[in-house]
């Protein structure tokens, strides 16, 4: 049986980073709860005019809409998270995303088309495009050095958790009534604001005086662009996940390929997210050590299979369990991926290459699910996801050519 070892358990008694996971897990629950919410109301309405393959074109836009702001605006926002306050940076991000559910349970209540959802889903991505560096860079700040792979992993574990949670939360209210999800999400992206805020540490980076904004950015560009392993191992996130993940299509297969309704789609959604909790609960136990390239390489191959089955699966069960282990693999990708990130990056610097990190990550996922919606248009649902499988399988052979170092790479640090 697996126990936290006594450096988990003395990362969780510090008292600004418990509040940083909790304000953590509030935020992911509303963001997974309402993504849900979200897709299905989309494909409703999209349903009443349109075919299958055009309603999945619309859930598809969803994820464009939220791509495109974060990444306009990402290498900005990792600027300003070595720039300025990353409590305060953090805490506007959550009330900005309160905002989107106020917008959206206000369009709900008084009914209207598919472009205000979109718009409100810009804002998300705006809000999310500052979140993401901001994050992943103030972490690192609250632990002392020897306790941060812990961290990483913990704060995969809680994510995961409310990942988990999230989804089935979202197909529970949205069969409710969307405006109650929504109400509940703007009620935990308060309570996630109300945490962030009352974290008491020094979280102001420290600031080279005499450089532009510019420059600041371009040094953080270069970085990555230098560090193979880094550049290796965010790519291939990058292209396995926007070309085999399945998640924005996961209101159609819900709907018309297993016939299960929102409060299966929910399950489908959160499925992914259980895999992942219990990789991440073994990576906190027992971090990779050994072998890290090979292990990377092999994960993302079972990520591309396990969409692969999904993609023909008409069973809810097998379906299920294909989602839980392609949400495993994927969590082996994210632990290497942020420890590389977090570990080998300067305080300094961490805003500006989360940035690098998060906009490749936010275009493998947001990107990824518009991708899916037009590849729906031509092949249909199935051949879709399908395709998508097939085309990280490749990527992952593709990435051991060109990626000799990371592939050989034997340990973190």
């Amino acid at each position: 049986m697996l126990t936290a070892p006594p450096d988990t358990r003395s990362l969780l008694r510090r008292r600004p980073y418990a509040l940083y996971l909790s304000g953590r897990f509030c935020g992911t629950l509303a963001n997974t709860s309402q993504a849900v919410i979200i897709a299905w109301e989309v494909y409703e309405i999209a349903r009443q005019t349109m075919s299958v393959a055009e309603a999945a074109f619309a859930v598809g836009m969803i994820g464009l809409a939220q791509f495109l702001p974060l990444f306009a605006l990402t290498l900005v926002a990792g600027e300003t998270a070595d720039r300025h306050n990353r409590r305060l940076i953090l805490t506007l991000c959550y009330l900005a995303q309160l905002l989107t559910s106020v917008g959206l349970a206000l369009h709900t209540a008084f009914g209207g088309g598919l472009g205000p959802i979109f718009a409100l889903s810009a804002l998300f991505g705006a809000a999310r495009a500052f979140f993401q560096p901001t994050a992943s860079a103030l972490g690192p700040m609250l632990v002392p050095p020897h306790l941060l792979p812990r961290a990483i992993a913990t704060n995969s574990l809680v994510a995961q958790l409310a990942s988990i949670l999230g989804p089935a939360l979202g197909g529970i209210l949205c069969a409710v009534s969307p405006i109650v999800g929504y109400a509940v999400c703007g009620g935990l992206y308060a309570c996630a604001a109300v945490c962030a805020q009352r974290i008491r540490a020094n979280t102001q980076p420290v600031v080279e005086a005499g450089r532009s904004r510019v420059a600041q950015i371009r040094e953080g560009l270069g970085y990555v662009w230098g560090n193979k392993l880094v550049l290796g191992a965010i790519s291939l996130d990058l292209f396995a996940v926007l070309l085999g993940g399945a998640t924005g299509l996961l209101p159609v297969f819900a709907r018309d390929v297993l016939h299960v309704g929102p409060e299966g789609f929910g399950v489908l959604r959160g499925a992914p997210a259980i895999g992942a909790l219990f990789m991440a609960g073994f990576l906190a136990v027992r971090p990779i050590r050994r072998h890290v390239g090979l292990k990377m390489f092999a994960a993302v191959a079972a990520f591309g299979l396990m969409t692969l089955v999904f993609a023909y699966s008409e069973s809810f069960p097998l379906s299920i369990a294909c989602l839980a282990l392609l949400g495993g693999a994927d969590m082996v990708s994210v632990f290497t991926r942020q420890s590389l990130v977090q570990i080998a990056t300067p305080d300094r610097m961490r805003g500006r290459v989360s940035a690098v990190s998060t906009l490749f990550i936010g275009a493998s996922n947001e990107l990824g699910e518009f991708e899916s919606g037009v590849v729906a248009r031509v092949l249909g649902p199935v051949g879709a996801v399908a395709f998508g499988g097939i085309g990280s399988l490749l990527v992952t052979g593709t990435w051991a050519f060109l990626f000799p170092s990371l592939r050989k790479a034997d340990q973190l640090g």
